[in-house]
């Protein structure tokens, strides 16, 4: 493993979802953190359910874990830059106090991911002045971050105003480098361009945080024929760890490591836990990356 430069970890969000806080509930801290040991993965990103930072930190230091980042809703368009301003503050000290390295900032304003709207055809498109009200925003986020000694990393995601790569393209040359970087989900370009690397060709150089997470091709073509709704389509199955779908992970590791990638690699596949056994397809994605990606590495 290329620990010198890269931490693997697994996102909370196979044992309990944020979105519909009724998946998983009986799943706790302790059962999730201790499958990611089990697993061997090097830690996880903070979900909804985590307690207080002391409370968190004891269990963490208990297993020899750490934690990556948390999610930020930010709503600059919505409701203006103070207000986020302020959240955000918060948000960074709990993640200063837990370790983290980065801070995963999605704008939410307009989004549907959490409605019955079509996640294939219906996503919020940003006007011109949106779009400058968004990039001042996040500049401001961005040093914010840096107060805390953390990145910000914006996550593009579908069923919001940043999903595509143009959009991505337009955030990136709108915003501050030093300060605005970028997480590069596999899953959410994928599922919305098609491919994986131009994204990841194109802006290598402002990602600072990556989610490797897989599709099964026919379940998205099912869900975008039906026009499911995000929650819809991932209760289906759309989404699934690496090598349980159609990505191709070695090009893309490949490219990573090439390029002196540091930083985390965070397992993500939202699924019912009721359908999809939280440890068993953590180990399944521990076996591909281990039999796979990193295999591959050495030779």
């Amino acid at each position: 493993m290329t620990a010198k430069f890269i931490k693997w970890g697994i996102a909370p969000i196979g044992w309990r979802n944020d979105d519909i806080p009724s998946i998983g509930k009986d799943n706790t801290l302790s059962h999730l953190l201790s499958d990611i040991v089990v697993a061997g993965f090097d830690g996880t990103e903070v979900g909804g359910f985590f307690p207080d930072a002391t409370t968190l930190n004891k269990e963490l230091r208990l297993r020899n874990l750490e934690i990556a980042g948390k999610w930020f809703s930010s709503f600059i368009i919505r409701d203006g830059i103070d207000q986020a301003s302020k959240d955000f503050h918060e948000h960074c000290q709990y993640l200063r106090d837990v370790g983290a390295a980065v801070a995963v900032v999605s704008e939410q304003s307009y989004s549907i991911q959490a409605l019955d709207d079509n996640i294939f055809t219906e996503k919020p498109i940003f006007n011109d002045s949106e779009w400058v009200t968004l990039a001042k925003g996040l500049n401001i986020l961005g040093r914010i971050a840096a107060e805390y000694d953390l990145l910000l990393v914006f996550h593009h995601h579908l069923g919001t105003g940043v999903q595509t790569l143009a959009e991505i393209d337009r955030l990136m040359e709108t915003t501050d480098a030093n300060y605005v970087h970028l997480l590069y989900d596999t899953g959410h370009i994928f599922a919305s361009d098609h491919t994986c690397m131009s994204l990841l060709t194109k802006h290598r150089d402002r990602i600072k945080h990556v989610h490797f997470k897989d599709i099964r091709q026919d379940v998205m073509a099912a869900a975008e024929a039906q026009g499911l709704s995000f929650r819809d389509a991932f209760l289906a199955g759309m989404f699934t760890v690496p090598g349980d779908g159609v990505i191709d992970f070695t090009e893309i590791y490949q490219f990573l490591n090439e390029t002196k990638y540091h930083g985390w690699i965070v397992v993500e596949a939202e699924q019912d836990p009721a359908l999809a056994h939280p440890l068993e397809y953590a180990l399944i994605a521990r076996k591909y990356i281990d039999n796979i990606l990193l295999t591959n590495e050495r030779r």
